[in-house]
Formats: structure tokens, C-alpha cells, sequence
């Protein structure tokens, strides 16, 4: 029997037509197809591809464990999270070795920030990967602004970092990407302020998506969507 293939398909940043021509192709064909959810939620990812998929679909929600219950120190967060990503990387090699290709969907490039990544380091099933548009290039688009010109230092941070390295990189950098914001937002919101650059910094929610929003950080509430990325355009050489 031919062993399946398991591929990474990068949804983009969120429209489904800002998805490659590969990722479209692989989605509709598909018999199987896995996406990660919070429990008791549909996922972002299956709502994305929704209306795309044929009748006879068999998916696999894959439901983490943890997310935001307890502190990412604590020890149990890896131990759960790590007997969770070989739960479904055996559920995965099981449908490969019994012939089957599967699409796992994943917001945004499969290979950044994302969990699939941990997925891949863990699979045995042979794999495939389909590069999609980065959330942070969506929003930097739907800026309408350039994020980087001539010799800008382009920064991506993740705003689960402590406050004191938040600000310390903020300050140091031309351009700046911040993602994971979520319960973060307060304390990004300072450190930003620690590096002075509180009258340019952006909040882009929901970039490329009907409810898409962008709002200067000075205005912002203190809570954000999960989808949510803070910019700051670096302001180069140019001609």
C-alpha cells in the first residue's frame, strides 16, 4: 500500500482568496482534512475554509489541551502540550500508513509561529509544505503603508516576551511586527511607551477579513482579538 502524504497548507492571512492556487487545489480535493481548535470553538482555520470543502469530508479537529489556563513557566504547559502534539501526530501516521492523504490547515505559512511546526518535528508519514502569506504581511497591507524601506531593521516579536526585552527591542529596531498579543496588550502598551514610539505604533485586527480593524495604539482598548498584530513602519532611506 502507498503511504499517504501529510500536507501543511498555508491558508494565508485569512480571505480565502489571498490563498495560493496549490492550498486551494489541496483543499477542495481532499478527503481528510485537520486544523487546530480551542475546545468548545469551530477554529479559525475551519472557518476560513468554510463553503470550500467537498460532501463526504472526514476532519479531524485537533483541540488543545491548554491555552491561556495557566503560565507558560508552569511545567505542566510542555507536559500537556507535548502529549498532546504526539496524540495527533499518531492519529496523522496512522491515516498515512493506511494509504490516506491528509490536508492540515494552518493560518497563515505553516513553518512560522505556527503549531503545525510541531507537528512536522514529531511526524513519521512523509510531508508536504505549502507556503501561505503571513498574517503580519496581511496586515502591514491593509496598513496601506510600507513596514520597511532601504536599510530598515524589520523586528517580530511576540508579546508574550517579558516587558523589559519588549522595550528593549522595541527600541533598538526600525520596523517592528508584535503577534501573540491577546491578554498582552497592557503590557506591550508599555513597553512601547518605554521606547517612545507610542505615536506610531498601529493595531491591526482581523487583517484581510470582513471585520478587519486598524487602530493607533494610543486608542486602542486593552482588549484585542486573537487575530491581532501591532506594527510600527520603519521610516528608511529612500530616493
Amino acid at each position: 500500500m502507498t503511504q499517504g502524504t501529510i500536507h501543511g497548507v498555508g491558508l494565508g492571512p485569512g480571505a480565502q482568496d489571498l490563498m495560493s492556487v496549490r492550498a486551494d487545489r489541496l483543499i477542495r480535493e481532499a478527503r481528510h482534512i485537520a486544523f487546530f481548535r480551542k475546545r468548545g470553538k469551530p477554529g479559525q482555520a475551519r472557518r476560513i475554509v468554510e463553503g470550500m470543502l467537498r460532501p463526504d469530508i472526514i476532519e479531524f479537529p485537533m483541540e488543545y489541551p491548554v491555552t491561556t489556563e495557566i503560565p507558560l513557566v508552569d511545567p505542566r504547559y510542555n507536559d500537556l502540550l507535548s502529549a498532546f502534539y504526539a496524540d495527533c501526530t499518531a492519529h496523522l501516521d496512522g491515516l498515512s500508513a493506511s494509504g490516506e492523504d491528509v490536508v492540515v490547515l494552518c493560518e497563515g505559512d505553516p513553518f512560522f509561529y505556527g503549531s503545525f511546526m510541531h507537528l512536522h518535528s514529531r511526524l513519521a508519514a512523509p510531508v508536504r509544505i505549502v507556503p501561505g502569506i503571513t498574517g503580519m504581511s496581511g496586515a502591514w497591507t491593509a496598513s496601506g503603508t510600507p513596514i520597511s524601506w532601504g536599510d530598515d531593521v524589520l523586528t517580530v516579536l511576540m508579546a508574550t516576551l517579558s516587558e523589559e526585552e519588549l522595550a528593549r527591542r522595541i527600541h533598538d529596531t526600525n520596523a517592528l511586527v508584535v503577534m501573540k498579543i491577546g491578554r498582552n496588550l497592557p503590557k506591550l502598551r508599555r513597553a512601547v511607551e518605554a521606547a517612545g514610539k507610542q505615536d506610531c505604533a498601529w493595531l491591526v485586527e482581523y487583517a484581510t477579513m470582513a471585520d478587519q480593524r486598524i487602530t493607533p495604539l494610543a486608542e486602542a482598548t486593552d482588549v484585542t482579538a486573537y487575530f491581532s498584530i501591532l506594527l510600527v513602519h520603519g521610516q528608511g532611506r529612500r530616493p
